[in-house]
């Protein structure tokens, strides 16, 4: 005989809790990703995103989280690039992100962008070398993962192990 069935609410209640983020992944003409530094956790470089809002999905967040940290307005169609899943780690919940490709912004477009100094204090694109010697170890498996994807036209899935320096 099966277990018996839980209302509703004490059957959410027991279920695994998790936060989740949304956020663009853009590169310039020639193909050198973007990617903005915190100005919160030091060294730290990251896509325009952040976390969803109650009633938000992950594409209408990555939208807004982008417009809010650089001014950009993306208009154009939800592309998954990649979802990106941590663990329990240095937050209390699992984490699970959807990249979505934003496309490629010309000069005229990155000289446009205006950042939000409380999260970010600059924004860089550069060759995939570069990023390799500038990033964390889980950010960089995490942009390789996606610029790949990219330029494959697949879409990733990540699991994470927490990095503590993240």
């Amino acid at each position: 005989m099966g277990k018996p069935r839980l209302p509703l609410a004490e059957y959410v209640a027991g279920l695994p809790k998790a936060a989740v983020y949304g956020a663009l992944f853009f590169t310039d003409t020639e193909d050198r990703p973007l990617q903005l530094r915190s100005s919160v956790k030091q060294g730290l470089w990251q896509f325009p995103g952040g976390d969803m809002d109650p009633g938000e999905t992950p594409f209408g967040t990555a939208v807004r989280e982008c417009r809010e940290e650089t001014g950009i307005v993306f208009t154009g169609r939800p592309r998954l690039l990649a979802v990106d899943f941590a663990p329990p780690g240095p937050w209390p919940v699992a984490k699970t992100g959807f990249v979505f490709d934003g496309g490629r912004l010309g000069r005229d477009a990155l000289s446009r962008i205006v950042l939000d100094p409380g999260e970010h204090d600059a924004w860089e694109v550069r060759p995939m070398d570069d990023w390799a010697r500038t990033m964390d170890s889980r950010s960089w498996r995490r942009l390789a993962a996606v610029n790949r994807a990219r330029r494959t036209g697949t879409t990733v899935y990540l699991e994470n192990v927490p990095d503590p320096a993240c």
